[in-house]
Formats: C-alpha cells, sequence, structure tokens
C-alpha cells in the first residue's frame, strides 16, 4: 500500500517543455486513483476483520427464528424495522466479536497457511486499530439493540460477544480439544436473540434451535479441522483432529449429528411445525448423518490414495443448516 504512489513518479513534469507539460493532467489523476484505491483496500480490510461469510451464516439462523417467534405474539410478519434493525445489529456485533478473535489470535494466524492473509498478518490494519474497532462494533451493536429493539435482546447480544471473545478465543481455544464444543455457544446465540426481539422473552422453542446450532458445531467445523490439521498443530491449537485419530473424531461426528436431528424434531411439538417441516428436517438430517457415516467409514478402512472427503461433509452441514432454517422460516404461513 505504501508503494502504491510511487507508480506515478515517471510522469511528473520535469522541465517546461509544452510535451512534457502535457503529461501533467494524467499524473494528477493518477494520484488521485491510487488514493483512492489504497482508501477501497483499507476498507475492504477492516470488513475482512469481520468475517463477512460467517456473518451471513449466523443471519441466516436469525431471520427464520424471528418468523417463527411472531407467531407467538399474533402471528403474521415482524415489522420491517424490527427484522432489518436486528439484522443489522446482529453484523455488528458479530463483526465485533470476529474483530476482537483475529485481534487475539493474529500470532497463530501468521504461522497457519489458511489465515496467513489476514490483515493483521499483512500489516494493512494495525492491532491498535483492530482492537479500537473491535470495541467500538461491540459497544454500539449494544446500545443499538438496547435503544432500538429492547433490552432482553441488547443483554444476549453482550453475552454472545464475551462467550465468542473471552469464553471460546481467550480460554478455551488454546487449552482444550473440546474448544469448538463449547466455545461453539457463542454461535448459537442469534436464534435467542431473534427471538427476544421479537417476544422480549425466551420461549422451550428457540431452546430447541440453540441445541440444533450446538450439535451442528462439531460436525461442521471438525471436517475443516481435518483439513487444516497441520496447521492447527504448527500454530499449538489442540483442535480434536489435532490430538484424535480420523476414527475418533467421525464417531464423535457421528453422535453430535445425531443429538443435532433430535433437536430439529423436538421442535415439532414445541414450536409447533407442520408435517412439511417434520420431512424437510427429517431428510435434511437423515441426508447429513448419511454423509458423516460415510466418512467414518473411510476413516475406519483408510487406503492409500484415497481421499476422506472430510470437505464434502464440511460444505454438507452449511447446505443442512440452510434447509432446515428456511423450512423454520416458510412452515408458519402455510395453510395447513
Amino acid at each position: 500500500m505504501v508503494e502504491e504512489p510511487s507508480r506515478t513518479e515517471p510522469a511528473v513534469v520535469r522541465t517546461a517543455s509544452p510535451a512534457q507539460a502535457d503529461v501533467s493532467a494524467p499524473a494528477g489523476r493518477g494520484h488521485a486513483s491510487a488514493g483512492t484505491s489504497a482508501t477501497v483496500r483499507r476498507l475492504a480490510a477492516y470488513v475482512a476483520l469481520t468475517k463477512p461469510r460467517i456473518i451471513e451464516l449466523l443471519l441466516v439462523t436469525t431471520l427464520p427464528t424471528m418468523l417463527l417467534a411472531q407467531q407467538r405474539v399474533g402471528g403474521g410478519f415482524p415489522s420491517l424495522w424490527l427484522i432489518l434493525g436486528t439484522l443489522l445489529g446482529g453484523t455488528v456485533a458479530a463483526g465485533s466479536a470476529n474483530t476482537l478473535n483475529m485481534y487475539l489470535d493474529r500470532d497463530i494466524d501468521a504461522v497457519m497457511n489458511r489465515t496467513r492473509r489476514r490483515p493483521l498478518v499483512t500489516g494493512e490494519v494495525t492491532p491498535r486499530a483492530a482492537l479500537v474497532f473491535g470495541i467500538v462494533l461491540g459497544v454500539v451493536s449494544v446500545a443499538y439493540f438496547w435503544v432500538f429493539v429492547n433490552v432482553a435482546s441488547a443483554l444476549l447480544t453482550a453475552a454472545a460477544i464475551l462467550l465468542y471473545v473471552v469464553g471460546y478465543t481467550m480460554l478455551l481455544k488454546r487449552r482444550t480439544p473440546q474448544n469448538i464444543v463449547w466455545g461453539g455457544i457463542a454461535g448459537c446465540m442469534p436464534v435467542f436473540i431473534g427471538w427476544a426481539a421479537v417476544t422480549g422473552t425466551l420461549d422451550w422453542a428457540p431452546v430447541a434451535l440453540f441445541l440444533v446450532i450446538f450439535f451442528w458445531t462439531p460436525p461442521h467445523y471438525w471436517p475443516l479441522s481435518m483439513k487444516f490439521r497441520r496447521d492447527y498443530a504448527a500454530a499449538g491449537v489442540p483442535m480434536l483432529p489435532v490430538v484424535a485419530s480420523d476414527l475418533r473424531v467421525s464417531v464423535e461426528m457421528v453422535a453430535y449429528s445425531v443429538a443435532m436431528v433430535a433437536a430439529s424434531l423436538a421442535l415439532v411439538p414445541l414450536a409447533p411445525m407442520s408435517w412439511v417441516y417434520t420431512v424437510v428436517a427429517g431428510a435434511a438430517g437423515a441426508w447429513f448423518c448419511w454423509s458423516v457415516v460415510a466418512l467414518l467409514r473411510r476413516a475406519r478402512r483408510p487406503v492409500a490414495g484415497r481421499k476422506l472427503g472430510e470437505m464434502g461433509v464440511f460444505h454438507g452441514s452449511i447446505t443442512y443448516l440452510t434447509v432446515v432454517f428456511a423450512a423454520v422460516a416458510v412452515d408458519p404461513f402455510l395453510p395447513l
């Protein structure tokens, strides 16, 4: 970034000749263009700190939960302002947690191939600037929920940020192979926040959705950890696939997947949901469990040259969660 302006130096006027004087205008535009480009890249670096792709997944669970919660307070749709406000506040809160996570993990990010291009590693953003940015986002998000939504959602938002930054990043990640299991609680909080934003309280239905995400997190994240096992080992992060065999990890993934499907079906009597949601959740759960069992079989009988297929399970977990929560969003409006 600091070398960008020097590219225009050959175009600077060095004599008073008319021919050379004509070049000065493009040089000015070049400096302006370089400055604009640098600003855009800097803004992009700050956006990257918030991990937008993770935020997208969080919002996928928040909106359907709000639509379901509305059925408890009269039916119909929540107000557009409430939906947009909750999603905006949730985006800012998640951005805060992710930025502070990058700030605290910048040392191991520099070691891992998967993360060495992050802004704090490349120097596009300084640690101090990232820390301030993350804290400001957190304060703004909690204050926003407090003033424009309700107190319950504000308190849950503050808890979600603290769980991810303090609970997962600072206390669990570098100390226990079960880090992502208990640290994943932070990723379950958007369903509580979405429900509380609509109703001002909690109920058993969001607890079931909370448990779906809680049990989903290990079979979602552990395949990624399998793929990047060497990275985590080099960084000294004891993810379960680093300290345990593929067979043990796969067995635990099957157990969590079964519990996840059970939690998704528990929503049927608690919400209550129609047969459409029941079929979709059951079918999606069976499909995902089949993919995890297939991974277990490959781990049990490894063959030289045959891929384990862990990334297929990782991407499949995202599809599963999206399908189930899409069914949560649609089901209350079906004329059944």
